[in-house]
């Protein structure tokens, strides 16, 4: 059993890097086109939003309490808020609706 996670292990580090070692390898001059670089400059913020999103509408149990959270957290965002602040709230908000529902 120990053997098999082993193997699993070094085969999401092989692949792990492979991925990142290719575009090194590949891309040996700097970008010069405005749009891939800027196409380049937003992947990990689309990547971390694909991720996060989803996952806060399971996080709480309920998706009302999970939606409201959401809400309160983008709204304190776009408000250019704090990170601690904008958790700190949008966990209470969503704690606090699922004390009145």
């Amino acid at each position: 059993m120990n053997g098999r996670i082993l193997i699993y292990i070094l085969i999401m580090a092989l692949v792990t890097y492979f991925i990142r070692m290719v575009p090194f390898v590949l891309i040996r001059k700097k970008i010069k086109s405005q749009y891939i670089r800027n196409f380049l400059y937003y992947i990990p913020y689309a990547v971390l939003g694909a991720m996060t999103i989803p996952e806060i509408f399971y996080s709480t149990g309920d998706r009302i309490t999970a939606a409201v959270g959401f809400v309160v957290a983008a709204v304190l965002a776009l408000m250019d808020k704090s990170l601690i602040i904008v958790a700190i709230c949008s966990c209470l908000a969503a704690y606090l609706t699922g004390l009145f529902i």
